[in-house]
């Protein structure tokens, strides 16, 4: 008689002897007489069956770290991104399609999807009145992955699973259960102490810190506690790039620990290198912090006429942080534009991405150094800036609001009255771009030319110059989406290359109109959104078919 399980408590079975539990890695092929005791091979027992149904639906607190930290499951503003997933395992038509859900999703895939799948495998079984046999590769294929990923399962999670493999009917002495059973001792037996570790210095503290996991979602508090205990001389050019570079890729704008940055780059100037050096300036443009450090730029100016002509790349890059603060020196301008500078990088294996920052520097020069008089890029060496959204933008496109307010227009003005990811001189790619006339009517774009003029006349900023014997309108206005993630994980400060991209499209003549992802998020369905827009756009003086009035 089988022993009742799902006692947190109980003694793990363990396997006859003579019988092998496959591991994670093994294949399993099981007799024809084990699987006559799998429920899905014929007609199974209708009370084994019966008591799937009883059990709820697996719903854990959180489905781990998130851009917005734990988010919880079970719909709303914040439902967690497993969510749709778990829907169509929920509502699976039969055993093959749960398998492709699951095998078809692997980055989508989180530990409360297993026992949602091996529930609505006994729901459809006991739906019917004759259940269908389940092939052989199926049960197999569901096993090993359900095996593969238990070791990431968190207790419930594991304990969820084995009530329902036991219920299905899966052998007692076959590779899942025997996996599920050992994963289950392992979590609640008590762990080994850690043996105790030597004393480290507070340099290498510092680095062990940023080498734990920990701070992957909530390090501020931790960082700077651990760099309060590091002594100046124990600061390794190691540790302070492992910095920048945590700050720079969670977007953690934390003044004290950008000014300590700032403090040891200058402290340090004549042992660092330009290849350290774009790795410890890096955080400054993209978190868009200029240093009160005083020193900060002299000393930056002072490596690069030093070391530009040996890193041509790293050259670049620390001139992409700067010309993100608005801080470019000419003389360094002079150096990257030169003739001989431009032929050495075009036969590295840089040269196309080292091309494209020279158009942006190159372009920040036109708009924002009026007083340049030095060589600039020339044109058959100019190249797109950014042609298309940002990698950024695309990895999180299920997160945007651009679909969304891309149908608010099309319903709100007609798909003729504006272009959607449109990439305008010298290539900047814009979200959504209006064609506005002189009296503020939205004019349809396919009868004008969206595109101001690049290099831009002279005239004021947000309006471009009209030309009477033309029909080109007055102003393009472009709706710029502020999603969270361009921001610093405060909120409240633009990343340094979405602040560049606005800040040059209101140079060249654009008039810009930002929604924040605040404001979209407070949006419920399109009949909000398009009063939100309706009030956005008539704000600016703009009118359009019957519903602008």
């Amino acid at each position: 008689m089988r022993r009742p399980w799902g006692k947190p408590g109980s003694r793990a079975r363990r396997p006859a002897a003579g019988v092998t539990c496959a591991g994670p890695g093994e294949s399993w092929s099981p007799s024809p007489s084990s699987m006559l005791r799998v429920l899905l091979s014929a007609q199974a027992s209708p009370a084994r069956l019966s008591g799937l149904l009883l059990i709820p639906p697996v719903q854990p607190c959180c489905v781990g770290p998130s851009k917005w930290g734990e988010r919880l499951l079970g719909g709303g503003p914040h439902a967690g991104p497993g969510r749709g997933l778990q829907r169509l395992l929920e509502q699976a038509k039969s055993p093959g399609e749960l398998l492709r859900w699951l095998g078809q999703n692997p980055t989508k895939v989180h530990a409360h999807h297993y026992p949602v799948a091996l529930r609505r495998l006994g729901q459809l079984l006991v739906s019917q009145p004759w259940p269908p046999p389940v092939e052989q590769a199926t049960l197999q294929d569901l096993s090993q992955l359900i095996i593969r990923n238990c070791p990431s399962f968190d207790i419930h999670t594991i304990h969820v699973c084995l009530h329902l493999a036991v219920l299905l009917g899966f052998p007692p002495d076959g590779p899942l259960v025997c996996t599920l059973e050992r994963e289950q001792m392992f979590h609640l037996c008590p762990k080994p102490s850690p043996p105790l570790q030597p004393a480290l210095r507070g340099g290498q503290r510092l680095e062990a810190a940023l080498s734990c996991p920990q701070f992957l979602r909530y390090p501020r508090r931790q960082l700077i506690s651990s760099l309060a205990e590091v002594r100046p001389e124990d600061l390794t050019p190691h540790a302070m790039v492992l910095l920048a570079q945590h700050l720079a890729r969670h977007r953690l704008r934390e003044p004290q620990l950008l000014e300590a940055i700032a403090r040891f780059l200058v402290a340090q100037e004549s042992q660092l290198n330009s290849k350290v050096v774009q790795k410890l300036v890096l955080p400054f443009g993209r978190l868009n912090y200029l240093p009160l450090e005083q020193q900060f730029m002299p000393c930056l100016e002072r490596i690069l006429a030093r070391e530009a002509g040996v890193a041509p790349l790293a050259t670049v890059n620390i001139l992409m942080s700067l010309c993100q603060l608005q801080c470019l020196p000419f003389r360094a301008l002079h150096f990257v534009f030169s003739p001989g500078f431009i032929s050495h990088v075009s036969g590295t294996p840089h040269a196309i991405i080292v091309r494209r920052y020279l158009s942006l520097l190159d372009t920040a020069v036109e708009l924002e150094l009026p007083g340049y008089q030095g060589p600039r890029l020339p044109r058959r060496q100019q190249v797109p800036i950014f042609p298309q959204p940002l990698i950024t933008d695309r990895a999180r496109c299920k997160y945007s609001h651009k679909d969304i307010v891309a149908e608010g227009l099309r319903q709100l003005l007609g798909e003729e009255k504006y272009r959607r990811d449109l990439t305008v001189p010298p290539g900047y790619c814009t979200d959504f771009l209006l064609c506005v006339s002189n009296s503020g009517a939205v004019l349809p774009v396919r009868t004008q030319d969206p595109f101001l003029p690049y290099p831009p006349r002279s005239c004021p900023q947000g309006q471009a110059a009209s030309d009477p014997t033309t029909q080109n309108p007055a102003q393009r206005v472009v709706l710029m989406l502020r999603e969270r993630w361009h921001y610093c994980r405060d909120g409240r400060v633009l990343l340094g290359s979405r602040a560049l991209r606005e800040r040059h499209l209101g140079l060249m003549g654009y008039q810009l109109l930002p929604l924040s992802f605040e404001e979209l998020e407070l949006q419920r369905g399109l009949p909000q959104l398009k009063s939100y827009l309706r009030q956005k756009l008539q704000a600016l003086g703009l009118h359009w078919g019957p519903e602008g009035g």
